[in-house]
């Protein structure tokens, strides 16, 4: 796959390292476990976003824009990246922030929140949640903006869109390399589904490059079906764009949606005891909502035999570790 006639910015130089965790393999009775850091990318923290805003970024700047709007959950580790990419690159950044959870913004709150102040976001809207209303919020914002002489550009949640997929397309690649440079085999990929820009973009990857290992997604707010209907349908608007002469078919659209709890970024006691014993036994901090839910259910499915005949795991550390500070009473 030729990636070099998408337009692309660059926040980090070389690749994110794979990782063999050896003693936190050794919990279990079954694979060895690796992990790529991605939380190791560039951009205030880093994390998977800053790969597809690589692509979107640059699509903004080829347009004109001067200003980007996107929106996220409150602690929305999307919205801290691209408003890092933002000053970067000398733009201007409106958040909308939804309230999934009732009342849960606050304006002096940790985590990301801190660091959104920190880096001087131009203005943060705060809306009740519902997919329409933060649509209709952007929106508005753009209309705003456009009336006061700026070109914004409106990312979608999660950069998840056939643009920003192209960050993890590339990510595959990086990884197939890395792999049979470290002459490794795996087995199965675990990663996060939320948005489905990361797990559409990495099983795009690998299919298009006919590596034939499957990917295993976590879902971290949707129910299954729907989940695989989202990945899919990015999956095959990725294969478009590409031009690829093989796209994934839905039967390799592969969801869990059992660790989900009572909701997106409520905190669950699976998600609680993997965090705690990856930074207990790799010093590796995973985040509360993303990564802590999907490593709770890599493990889950571990102990139930699903990856009995697998040799190798390689996780996907998406980051978002800047989140854990607003969840402190939870740890403590």
């Amino acid at each position: 796959m030729d990636l070099c006639k998408f337009p692309r910015r660059r926040y980090m130089a070389g690749y994110t390292p794979i990782e063999k965790l050896e003693r936190f393999s050794a919990f279990f009775k079954g694979p060895t476990i690796y992990c790529k850091r991605d939380d190791q990318l560039g951009l205030a923290g880093g994390g998977n976003k800053t790969r597809k805003l690589e692509f979107l970024m640059a699509d903004a700047l080829a347009q004109g824009a001067d200003t980007v709007i996107t929106c996220g959950a409150v602690q929305s580790n999307h919205c801290r990246i691209t408003l890092a990419a933002a000053r970067k690159e000398g733009l201007k950044c409106h958040l909308v922030l939804e309230q999934r959870v009732p009342n849960s913004y606050q304006s002096k709150a940790s985590g990301n929140n801190l660091l959104f102040n920190l880096m001087g976001v131009d203005e943060v809207h705060v809306v009740e949640s519902g997919a329409d209303i933060v649509a209709k919020k952007m929106a508005d914002v753009a209309d705003g903006l456009r009336t006061g002489g700026h070109k914004p550009y409106v990312i979608p949640g999660g950069g998840s869109n056939a643009i920003g997929g192209l960050g993890y397309v590339a990510c595959a690649q990086e990884m197939l390399q890395q792999l049979f440079e470290m002459d490794v085999k795996i087995d199965a990929v675990v990663c996060t589904s939320g948005s489905a820009g990361t797990h559409a973009g990495l099983l795009t990857g690998i299919v298009g490059n006919n590596a034939q290992i499957p990917v295993t997604g976590i879902g971290i707010n949707r129910k299954k079906d729907a989940q695989r209907k989202a990945v899919f349908e990015l999956s095959a608007k990725l294969a478009e764009k590409l031009n690829l002469k093989i796209a994934p078919s839905m039967d390799e659209v592969i969801v869990f949606d059992d660790y989900i709890g009572e909701g997106y970024s409520r905190v669950t006691d699976g998600m609680l005891d993997a965090v705690k014993l990856l930074a207990r036994t790799e010093a590796i901090l995973l985040d509360p909502v993303y990564t802590g839910k999907t490593m709770a259910g890599m493990i889950d499915l571990i102990q139930k035999g699903y990856f009995d005949s697998m040799k190798n795991i390689l996780f996907l550390h998406t980051g978002g570790s800047a989140a854990l500070f607003a969840y402190t009473e939870s740890f403590l």
